[in-house]
């Protein structure tokens, strides 16, 4: 409210409000530039403040270093795009990860600025992400993640070790605490289930198959170190590495290379496998 009419212009307004934090010559240059809008578009400096008003600023977006990956597009129809999404890049804006996320990029690319995903793969995962064309067909595919109807099939490279029998399924208690980088497990009743297979063996590595029927953060890669066996290239497990520039040679290896479902909105069943390979396995010996 302005009942002493302390603010004649928006400008006026905007200066009291943000003069202090960005400067007067900012705060111009945004009006100038179109930068603050209202429900009929842009605002110009001497138009009359009025009391109550909603208005809206596009902020400014920190550099980002550019993912030198692109996102492959396994399918695409008119409720959803399965892309294939690269290592090191966000599914979605989140902290410093803005333009440089799958959303971003595919929105822009397919020129579809209503989509969304469905459900989030961490940023060092490469593999399979389900993104809904239409808004109104969100809810159900995003329910259909929530309910645990999607199979979901990891690959990952890790060392081998004879003495851990495998197949076998892992069932721990996963707690990932905000601003602690790294979920742990501790004692207490289980919220995480994974099912974790070897499929062959060679020169001390090994490829594995990995089942989440949970979605913990950090899930598979958690129970895996807790197996003595960590992922290749995991800067969180068995240690947290110090803060370094990103590497794009040595990408973590785990990928989410199969989603199978039965679709929500058309009813036919659906199953999807990754173009991807984890670049640390021999070629010659898995294609």
């Amino acid at each position: 409210m302005d009942p002493d009419g302390r603010w004649p212009t928006v400008r006026d307004h905007l200066l009291h409000r943000y003069g202090t934090a960005i400067g007067e010559a900012r705060v111009d240059a945004m009006l100038r530039e179109g930068r603050f809008v209202g429900t009929d578009g842009a605002v110009t400096a001497d138009e009359a403040y009025t009391a109550g008003r909603d208005l809206w600023f596009h902020r400014d977006f920190p550099a980002e270093e550019r993912v030198p990956f692109e996102i492959g597009i396994v399918h695409r129809d008119d409720h959803v795009v399965i892309a294939d999404k690269p290592h090191f890049l966000a599914t979605m804006p989140r902290g410093s990860h803005v333009k440089e996320t799958a959303l971003a990029r595919l929105r822009r690319d397919l020129e579809l600025p209503a989509l969304q995903p469905a459900h989030r793969l961490d940023r060092l995962t490469a593999g399979l992400v389900l993104f809904v064309v239409r808004p109104g067909d969100r809810g159900a595919y995003q329910t259909m993640f929530r309910d645990r109807r999607v199979r979901k099939e990891y690959e990952a490279l890790a060392p081998y070790e004879p003495a851990v029998a495998l197949p076998r399924t892992v069932r721990s208690r996963i707690v990932k605490e905000r601003g602690v980088l790294a979920a742990r497990e501790e004692p207490g009743e289980p919220n995480s289930e994974s099912r974790i297979e070897l499929l062959e063996q060679q020169g001390g590595l090994g490829r594995y198959r990995l089942l989440p029927a949970t979605g913990r953060t950090h899930q598979l890669r958690v129970h895996m170190n807790g197996l003595g066996l960590p992922i290749l290239g995991d800067p969180l497990f068995p240690v947290v590495l110090p803060e370094a520039p990103e590497d794009f040679s040595k990408p973590l290896q785990l990928l989410a290379n199969v989603l199978e479902f039965s679709d929500p909105v058309t009813g036919r069943p659906c199953r999807f496998e990754s173009r991807l390979r984890l670049a640390q396995w021999p070629r010659s010996t898995h294609s």
